[in-house]
């Protein structure tokens, strides 16, 4: 099993700095037993100029408290304070090229009644590729993507992820990487933790919203392509459609964009190393790492600064 800590790590607690091996929870909270919680992945990086910097900490926050809120949860930190805390985190770790991991989480309750209360808590530690480095093997679930009138989808919800474990176990076990959820109409949906592009005819393709996670990154994506001039359609698509691409790929805060080279039994046709998806690719780790020189990264970052305020 990989390790996230050691007797040297510490987290944030409600305010505190504590040791990752002294830190405790309620093994009659409301979280542990019904999976009642909220949680965001964030990653850090070392930029080209040295500086540690957490790639879209705001949008990440943001969404963590409407996630609390979505689901009940009570919530008394605003993103600026939490933003803080994550770099005191990284800092007091060593860490730069990290992965953050906040939640929040319930107190003992083993009823549905609302709770008055609830807790946070910021980790992170070293990650290697979420999804490794190479060009990833794909097959359709036979796990379908929850019904949205079941569930808050916007949402970035622990309970929900149970649907990605089995989901993602079942692939692995038929030796694949990795696995592609569709929704409860049968059309494509989303990776257990990240959204897909596919690229056909010099375009690409992205199921619409609605019944997929509204992803960060997955939003990153659309703004390069605006930047870079590549033709995006959101809509709704069939696995059909996506066996008659030229190449797919995924995205996401812990996966970054990652390419695939099948899906199910078909091979995608076109060298990776010649698609959109390798530009974006590309043109992302330049963004999350604020290389110089990358004239294109740099204009897709006011953009998305421009449109995160907007």
């Amino acid at each position: 099993m990989a390790s996230y800590y050691n007797e040297h790590t510490v987290l944030w607690q409600d305010g505190r700095i504590v040791k990752a091996t002294e830190a405790k929870t309620d093994l009659y909270g409301q979280s542990l037993h019904y999976g009642y919680a909220v949680f965001e992945g964030i990653r850090s990086y070392r930029t080209a100029s040295g500086e540690t910097k957490i790639f879209k900490p705001v949008e990440h926050y943001d969404r963590l408290a409407r996630s609390a809120a979505a689901l009940n949860m009570p919530y008394r930190y605003t993103s600026e304070e939490l933003i803080a805390a994550t770099y005191e985190v990284l800092k007091l770790n060593n860490l730069q090229d990290a992965y953050i991991r906040p939640i929040v989480y319930g107190p003992a309750n083993m009823s549905f009644n609302p709770n008055t209360e609830s807790f946070t808590v910021i980790q992170a530690w070293e990650m290697a590729p979420f999804l490794g480095d190479r060009l990833l093997r794909v097959m359709t679930s036979s796990f379908q993507r929850p019904n949205p009138k079941g569930f808050k989808i916007e949402a970035k919800a622990s309970g929900h992820y149970v649907n990605s474990i089995l989901a993602s176990q079942e692939a692995k076990g038929k030796g694949f990487d990795e696995a592609l959820l569709t929704d409860m109409n049968g059309y494509i949906a989303e990776g257990p933790g990240a959204n897909i592009f596919f690229e056909r005819n010099g375009r690409l393709f992205t199921p619409a919203l609605g019944n997929i996670l509204p992803g960060i990154t997955r939003a990153t994506v659309l703004q390069l392509c605006e930047e870079l001039d590549i033709p995006v359609e959101e809509g709704s698509f069939t696995p059909t459609d996506l066996s008659r691409a030229d190449s797919a790929f995924f995205c996401g805060t812990a996966a970054e964009v990652i390419g695939w080279s099948a899906y199910d039994d078909y091979n995608f046709p076109k060298p990776w190393a010649e698609t959109l998806g390798q530009k974006i690719q590309q043109a992302y780790n330049d963004l999350v790492i604020e290389k110089a020189g990358e004239k294109s990264s740099e204009k897709a970052e006011v953009k998305i600064a421009q449109a995160a305020t907007a």
